[in-house]
């Protein structure tokens, strides 16, 4: 199984059409992490145990109708325990996609915490942030303006570019415009860094 796609656009000069960009998927434990990844990846819903350790898989994802880019996404483990390997696998990445239960509202300061503490690490300075607030598909699911006050997302660094993304990995709705909205601030930070390089 696999996400068919059409013929890849012309990609900029920048990122070649045979490179993969570099995607970590983290958050709480029980956030739908795993769930999201397999949505992605076979566009359906399986149901999944909590990951011990990481997932990792290599998606397509169609951009633009006929435009599609490969994101290889690290699925890693939530667990208290597990947090402190999160730096291991977001070093050099180019982009973090933060999980959140948006139907568990006691938890989302607890994520906060790690989101703040993930972002603002060195490697991660100024790294891409999408937040993926999943389990719409749940009653009493807050909205993605809700996630992203209770988050303090705008109290990232100024430089780190971020949004915030309503989704449910059981329908897949609003993965599709997170990924877009993702890739686009990667290229973002990608063309500024080319920009930057070039008037040194």
């Amino acid at each position: 199984m696999g996400n068919h796609l059409t013929e890849m656009a012309p990609t900029p000069s920048f990122l070649p059409h045979f490179q993969a960009l570099h995607v970590v998927v983290i958050g709480l434990d029980s956030a739908g992490k795993t769930s999201l990844l397999y949505r992605l990846k076979f566009k359906e819903f399986v149901q999944s145990v909590p990951t011990k350790g990481f997932n990792t898989e290599k998606i397509r994802v169609a951009l633009g109708g006929s435009r599609g880019i490969t994101f290889q996404v690290w699925d890693v483990g939530g667990q208290e325990k597990l947090r402190p390997l999160w730096r291991s696998y977001t070093r050099r990445t180019d982009g973090l996609v933060f999980v959140v239960d948006a139907a568990e509202a006691e938890r989302l300061e607890e994520a906060k915490v790690e989101l703040h503490r993930i972002s603002r690490a060195s490697d991660n300075q100024g790294v891409p942030v999408l937040v993926l607030a999943n389990k719409q598909d749940q009653p009493g699911a807050l909205s993605s303006a809700e996630v992203e006050k209770r988050l303090a997302v705008r109290e990232l660094a100024a430089a780190t570019l971020t949004h915030v993304q309503a989704c449910s990995a059981v329908d897949g709705v609003g993965l599709q415009p997170g990924l877009e909205r993702l890739y686009e601030m990667i290229l973002k930070r990608k063309k500024a860094a080319r920009g930057s390089k070039k008037r040194r």
